[in-house]
């Protein structure tokens, strides 16, 4: 073989490889969206693999990931500098944050159970200070990642659903894995275990706004 023909070969699987890995690169671009609104209406889709939903036993359950980018959007107020959102996206990046929904009958979990005064007082006793106990974030190989906060606003029957802000550390055990586990016990529903399996692909490729 002579050196000019073993020189192309050579030139042509580095254009190979340069071509794939572009390729590649280009796949896990994060998205950029021109205001909060345009990125929530995004994520809101199911298939663009941010929302997560299940119906069990009459209960319905969505889970939302939410962007590190609409909670830095929450905290920006007036003028704003490229250092301050550098700021608040380090900040908020250090952990994940999810919306978990739940409604039954399309109402509150609460209004289902509020002719049974006990049952009601245990549930308002559970979703306000028990769902760390709740609800379970774990990787393939069973790691429980420990959940870091949870707020739970009451809405007193104003609400089409049970609506809470779970947030866990940003570990590396889940966001070096393909997928991670979330569980939600049964609530006194009758629906076993739900369990939401998420892809960590498009959380570690996320979303981002545009701020100008």
């Amino acid at each position: 073989m002579s050196t000019t023909t073993s020189l192309f070969k050579r030139m042509t699987r580095i254009v190979m490889r340069c071509l794939i890995l572009t390729t590649v690169l280009t796949s896990c671009t994060s998205k950029n969206f021109d205001s909060a609104e345009e990125l929530l209406e995004y994520i809101k889709q199911p298939e663009n693999g941010y929302l997560y939903t299940k119906s069990v036993n009459g209960v319905d359950f969505s889970m939302l990931y939410k962007p590190t980018d609409l909670l830095v959007d929450q905290e920006l107020t007036g003028a704003y500098s490229s250092s301050k959102v550098d700021s608040l996206r380090s900040k908020y990046r250090a952990y994940l944050y999810f919306t978990l929904s739940m409604s039954k009958n399309n109402q509150e979990l609460l209004s289902n159970v509020a002719g049974n005064k006990q049952q009601f007082g245990a549930m308002v006793n559970e979703l306000a200070f028990g769902m760390e106990q709740k609800v379970h974030l774990y990787t393939p190989q069973k790691d429980t990642i420990a959940m870091a906060d949870y707020i739970y606003p009451r809405m007193y029957g104003m609400s089409g659903a049970t609506t809470m802000l779970l947030v866990y550390p940003r570990d590396k055990k889940v966001t070096n894995e393909d997928y991670f586990i979330v569980t939600i016990e049964d609530l006194g529903f009758y629906t076993g275990e739900v369990k939401f399996k998420i892809p960590t692909e498009m959380i570690n490729n996320e979303p981002r706004i545009k701020f100008k």
